[in-house]
């Protein structure tokens, strides 16, 4: 089959390679979409310290179940589905209390085992999530980057009548705004410095936004809230200069959602969590939230299709890869259509 992998920093190519078996307990799904995900570009550059090389990458993804092992019943060949791609052990502290996605031992899909990027791709059973009818193998490829919206947004645990505040307008930070829209909360701001980012966020249901290299977030946040703050703020720019800000901004008893896997510190003055008695929460990956996701795209209420700005085919992968490196403001889901 052909494979899009990376062998080691800044070397990739599409290879062939082995078709994968369905061992028990697993799935061999054909691959039919895949996303090109940021993270992605952070492996090619050495910027993952989980990965494993050589790695066939790829963590968003749906296809058709080709085969299965022995042992699965939930799904059968021919199925249409969808691969969350957060392997837990079950068994350490954060799988014991229901935090799968902080696992002790945890597995990501083309970070530690071969991901999507292929013509054929193995899964365990559990981590095979069945479409329903009304859902399709092109929206089912964008579940994932909505479970990472669906995710940070939970934690935050938005209230009736609360306003959101989204830093950055790149792919989770639009995702962030679609599923906010989809959750029921009516106000939503995002702040970037690109415009063509913020157009885009407009039309994927932002009500106000701000370019922060025109106007002072601070200042307009304040304006507009009559000095209250901001109930949840969501930092998808994930820059950890931004914390301070963001501290200052949140209401008292607000929320604050962190995204960035950053080594970097944070100042943080302290006076400003205690006083207000904010909330500030971490959120990686996903923690089981892809039936949620499937929820509200079968439902209408979320239209993963709208995050797509350009559709390829797997031998011009590396052409998506320098599209998204070299044109970022021009660029929302580059997805791989294996069929084309």
């Amino acid at each position: 089959m052909k494979a899009f992998q990376v062998s080691n920093v800044n070397d990739y190519a599409l290879i062939d390679t082995q078709v994968p078996v369905a061992a028990t307990g697993e799935v061999l799904i054909r691959t039919a979409f895949a996303g090109i995900c940021g993270s992605d570009l952070h492996i090619i550059h050495g910027q993952n310290p989980f990965v494993e090389f050589p790695r066939i990458t790829g963590h968003e993804f749906s296809g058709v179940v080709a085969a299965i092992g022995e042992g699965v019943e939930h799904v059968a060949v021919g199925d249409p589905v969808c691969v969350d791609p957060v392997i837990s052990c079950g068994k350490c502290y954060a799988c014991r209390v229901g935090r799968v996605n902080v696992c002790a031992h945890l597995q990501v899909f083309g970070v530690h085992r071969n991901g999507g990027f292929g013509e054929f791709t193995s899964a365990p059973a559990s981590n095979v999530l069945a479409l329903p009818d009304n859902v399709s193998l092109e929206q089912a490829a964008l579940v994932e980057p909505y479970s990472i919206a669906t995710n940070v947004l939970t934690r935050m645990e938005p209230l009736p009548g609360d306003t959101l505040l989204v830093y950055g307008a790149g792919v989770i930070g639009l995702t962030i705004v679609q599923v906010a829209r989809a959750m029921g909360i009516e106000q939503v701001i995002v702040t970037d410095i690109v415009d063509e980012r913020l157009e885009t966020a407009k039309l994927l249901g932002a009500t106000d936004v701000i370019n922060s290299r025109v106007d002072n977030v601070e200042e307009c946040i304040h304006h507009w809230t009559n000095g209250e703050g901001i109930p949840l703020i969501a930092d998808a720019a994930c820059l950890p200069a931004l914390l301070p800000e963001i501290l200052r901004i949140a209401c008292p008893a607000g929320r604050v959602g962190l995204l960035g896997f950053n080594s970097i510190p944070s100042d943080m003055a302290q006076i400003e969590v205690i006083k207000k008695e904010l909330t500030i929460v971490g959120s990686r990956l996903n923690n089981r939230r892809f039936p949620q996701v499937l929820d509200m795209i079968a439902s209408g209420r979320l239209d993963p299709l709208a995050l797509i700005s350009h559709r390829i085919a797997l031998n011009e992968i590396s052409d998506g890869i320098q599209l998204m490196e070299n044109h970022p403001e021009l660029t929302r889901k580059v997805l791989v259509e294996m069929s084309k």
